[in-house]
Formats: structure tokens, sequence, C-alpha cells
């Protein structure tokens, strides 16, 4: 299957980078390379360009799609190592980064992959399908109270408890393999009523896929290294999907632009605020109406940009 992922908010991501022809720039989230081919068409051949990503057939689709470029560098490896895949690679600094959260288009798609909730194929939702932990684990291991959490928490889906509560009962009697299970479990769990904003099971497919994936607990760290990295007026762009990204990369952002996170209470600062960037975004950047009516994957798309000083 040819790996195709729509570039969310492509242009506004480029502008925010603020690309020097020469500069080293890193993706993050590889993917279809959307973003790192309008990155590399701004670059000389001084400039460089390392795209990281765990997905191994992101990173074959990127070489094919990028082959024309020699001042590419592919990573396999999760972005939230960005310090040590750049020590690896014997960078100290580099001028702008992107991060591109979620999953992709491809991915989505791509239904043995088991991040669909369309059709019926083997639960497994890995990004990078060397690691062990799947899907199936989660949804035939976890405790009831911890699938719950995860349910309401990642999905945001009020009905967690009753959904996590009858996936216990169903995996007493048989493993629950596919995604059609699964589906089957969660329509049963929500009532005729709560079901006509989207698929039912949209929330519950996004609160698994992230636990299996590890994709918030990391993040703020994530954010602090990668501005840790970044040149004087270096830049780092993140599009999350989610609120809970969205807060992590917002908070995280705060946090280095200096603001004292002491109680108000204190005669002094003792949190050792110190600011080493500005927020560039004060709110997030959307969307436009007509990218969103192109590209549903942008509707819920938000853009936070920080630069270095």
């Amino acid at each position: 299957m040819e790996f195709k992922h729509n570039p969310v908010m492509l242009n506004e991501c480029i502008e925010g980078l603020k690309i020097r022809s020469d500069g080293i720039y890193v993706d993050g989230t590889l993917g279809g390379a959307g973003h790192s081919k309008k990155i590399v068409e701004n670059l000389s051949q001084e400039g460089k360009l390392i795209g990281i990503d765990r997905d191994e057939e992101a990173l074959s689709a990127a070489k094919e799609k990028l082959k024309n470029y020699q001042n590419v560098i592919y990573v396999h490896d999760n972005h939230d190592n960005i310090k040590q895949i750049l020590e690896n690679l014997g960078i100290e600094k580099v001028d702008g980064i992107l991060l591109d959260l979620g999953v992709s288009s491809y991915q989505l798609d791509e239904k043995e992959r088991g991040f669909s909730y369309l059709g019926e194929n083997e639960l497994d939702m890995r990004m990078d399908k060397s690691q062990e932990l799947d899907a199936k684990f989660v949804i035939n291991n976890y405790k009831e109270e911890d699938l719950a959490r995860i349910i309401f928490e990642y999905g945001e889906e009020r009905f967690s408890r009753q959904i996590a509560k009858n996936i216990c009962i169903c995996r007493k009697n048989k493993e629950i393999t596919t995604t059609k299970e699964l589906v089957d479990i969660i329509d049963k769990s929500i009532p005729a009523f709560a079901k006509k904003d989207g698929h039912p099971a949209k929330r519950t497919f996004q609160a698994i896929r992230i636990e299996v994936n590890n994709e918030i607990k990391p993040l703020k760290n994530t954010i602090k290294d990668c501005i840790d990295v970044l040149n004087a007026e270096g830049r780092l762009c993140v599009i999350t999907f989610h609120s809970l990204e969205d807060r992590a990369v917002k908070d995280s952002f705060i946090e280095a632009n200096g603001k004292c996170t002491c109680p108000s209470d204190l005669p002094y600062c003792v949190c050792g605020a110190k600011k080493i960037g500005n927020i560039i975004t004060r709110k997030p950047i959307i969307a436009t109406k007509e990218e969103q009516e192109e590209n549903t994957r942008s509707k819920s798309a938000k853009l936070r940009i920080f630069e270095k000083i």
C-alpha cells in the first residue's frame, strides 16, 4: 500500500520554522515526508535534514519520496530520544525541529496495523512493530480500573467504566484478538442516544493507541529536550491532535518562557524559573477552513511555535 499522508498546516509549519538554507533541521515524525519534502526543498547542499520515525514502513516510503536529495539522514527511532539521536550523529545543536504528533493517515488506512475500528483485523496499534506492547496485550491484561482510566483520560470517553467492565467480562471467556471484537464490545457498552457523534469506538481506539505507543507521558520532557538542542533563534514547531498533547506542549513552552510556578504566597521564587526562549504563538494556530474541508484530520490540529534565545 502506498504511504499516503496529507501534511497538516504545511505552509504554516514552514513559515514557523524560519528555515535557513544552510541550517540543520529535524523532522521528528517523518511519516510520509510531506513536511520534510518542503523543508529539504528550502535547504542548500550545505543544509541538512534529519528524519526520525519509529515506523520502518514510513522510513522506507520517505526514502523513496526524498531519493533525489542527498542531504537527508534517516533514523529509525523515537523522537523522545532526540538528544541521544543527535549525539550518535555527532551533532550538538540544530536550527529547527518539527513534531507532527499522533497517528498518520497511512497507519489508519492500513487496516492490518489494527489502528482502525473499521473492518476486522488483529489488535495491534504499534507504530513501531519491533516493540513488544501491543493493543491485544493492553485489552486482555490490564486491570479493569486501569482500562477505565486510560479510556477516560486519553479518549475522553464518558462511558469508559462500562466499556472497561464489559471488556473484562468478555475476555474471561475468550481472548479478545480482533478490532471487530473490541468494536462490538464498545458498541454494546454505549447507549443509543450517545452514538450520534461519530463512530462509537473512535475515542476508545484513540485511547488504546496512545497507551500502546506511550504518546503522552514523555511529551513534556521531549519538548524540553527539543528546546535544549536548538541553536539560538532556532525554532520548535509542534502539531497536536489531542487536548492532553496540546496541554503538555503549552505548559512546556510556558516553563521554557521563564514563568515562575511558585505558589503566590511565597515571598520569593524557589522554582528556579529561567527564560530560555519566547513563545511565538500565544494562541495555537489552527488549519484554515479550506484545509479542514479538504483534510478532516486537520480539524483537531493545533500548531504551537517556540523560539530559543
